[in-house]
């Protein structure tokens, strides 16, 4: 149905329910990465209170248990124009960081650890003798490149991304979040897109960020698959007479379906001699690789079937009952997990003082913002609709479309993404937070009691 409208002297003929779409127009905002930009994004949307509540660990209220110096001792590093590198930033309050971030308008801002003092005065306490400066509380990271994923992928390298490679961040989420849940008994964990080319991982629970560096570095060993030298063609090599339960479920449950029904074919991985020698030079019996390549050399079939066809006779030979050997047929799970498996920074994740970036920050390189990824459904995640600065300042830009009071990203397109962070992480989170609190107070109240009575 239309209607016209007169407006100013000029008629404007529109279609029903179209006038948001021609104010989103008229306010748009170019895209692209800039200091002006910026300000307007820690202005009005980056949520500061929610921020702060996490990084509290219940530790902003009044019970008699609260560490009200707790949140005071957490480092923040911000990255500014230019390069410029400000590390070792503390705030006392959710004002006192919502103020930097304003004045300072960093690029880039980065979460270190819980120290044992202010890391701002470190420099005070080190005169007086006494090494006390050393991080005691941090939350167990890990860091997922797609880049390092560049020998199995064709689609893309470096850092750039397509819905075609992306489902490789999806595996490395589903994988790590089901086995840190099942596997140590984390519930707390919270998932973000790095905003260009991978994601982080924040395990939260208080038991996780009171871990050492040795009890860090015992983790992630679980979850190395061992890796060949760089120079070796097989890459991951699994040994032993039976998989680990954890490899089994990952490779039953996740692995071996992404190959097979998305990578496969996505990635093209048997389409010509180049790309099928990379995967017969993982098979270390000769008689078998002579074989299938000689099948694949005189194959005609279409692009379309040749991919699965080559895969599904690779399997077929290696499976046969004349393959006597273990290691032949454990050669299919070796080339998935080469193709599929996780590849973690295992550095990022050893070591407490490593810094990691903030949830909500912009990436300059692509404009996007670090938003949280739900693991439960992270195979709907699409990296290119992520909000973009510029679309979230053309959104604030368009009348009536505003959140209340001071939450103005309600009223944008990363509303839905703070709200997830609030109500399906945070919340939960600061339930527990407090009662640990409580339970904490209370055995050191019945401590004192019993010493007494003593």
């Amino acid at each position: 149905m239309r209607r016209e409208e007169v407006e100013n002297g000029r008629d404007d003929m529109l279609i029903d329910g179209d006038e948001n779409e021609q104010r989103r127009i008229e306010n748009a905002v170019p895209d692209g990465f800039n200091a002006d930009y910026l300000k307007a994004y820690y202005g009005k949307v980056f949520p500061y209170v929610d921020m702060f509540k996490w990084l509290s660990y219940g530790n902003d209220g009044k019970h008699p248990g609260c560490d009200h110096s707790y949140f005071g001792r957490r480092e923040f590093s911000f990255t500014l124009d230019n390069d410029i590198y400000l590390r070792f930033q503390s705030f006392n309050s959710a004002s006192e960081l919502e103020n930097a971030i304003k004045e300072k308008c960093p690029f880039k801002i980065d979460i270190g650890p819980v120290y044992s003092v202010d890391p701002a005065k470190r420099h005070a306490y080190s005169l007086g003798g006494d090494n006390i400066f050393t991080p005691v509380e941090r939350e167990l990271v890990f860091d997922i490149d797609i880049s390092d994923y560049d020998d199995v992928r064709y689609c893309c390298s470096g850092a750039d991304v397509c819905l075609e490679c992306w489902p490789l961040m999806t595996i490395a989420i589903k994988v790590i979040d089901t086995s840190l849940r099942d596997d140590f008994g984390f519930s707390h964990i919270l998932w973000v897109y790095s905003g260009r080319r991978g994601v982080h991982c924040w395990v939260c629970d208080g038991k996780a960020r009171r871990l050492n560096n040795e009890q860090r570095a015992a983790i992630v060993d679980y979850f190395r698959v061992y890796k060949g030298n760089e120079n070796s063609s097989k890459k991951v090599s699994l040994v032993g007479p039976a998989l680990h339960p954890f490899l089994v479920r990952s490779y039953n449950e996740v692995l071996k379906d992404y190959f097979e029904n998305r990578l496969l074919l996505s990635q093209k991985l048997f389409l010509n001699e180049e790309r099928f020698e990379k995967i017969l030079e993982m098979i270390p019996d000769e008689s078998v690789t002579s074989e299938l390549r000689g099948k694949w050399l005189s194959n005609k079939r279409s692009k379309e079937e040749i991919n699965v066809a080559r895969w599904d006779q690779l399997k077929h030979l290696l499976q046969s009952s004349k393959q006597k050997g273990q290691g032949l047929r454990r050669c299919i799970e070796e080339i998935v997990f080469s193709f599929t498996y996780p590849r973690l920074d295992m550095e990022v994740s050893k070591h407490m003082n490593h810094l990691l970036k903030a949830p909500f920050c912009v990436h300059p390189k692509t404009g996007r913002v670090c938003v949280p990824i739900n693991p439960k459904n992270c195979e709907e995640f699409d990296p290119s609709a992520v909000p973009t600065l510029s679309q979230l300042l053309g959104e604030l830009n368009t009348g009536g479309f505003r959140g209340e009071g001071d939450n103005e990203w309600e009223g944008t397109s990363l509303g839905g993404c703070v709200r997830y962070f609030r109500e399906s992480f945070l919340q939960s989170l600061l339930k527990s937070c407090k009662e640990e609190i409580e339970t904490s107070y209370n055995a050191k109240v019945q401590q004192s009691r019993n010493s007494i009575s003593w």
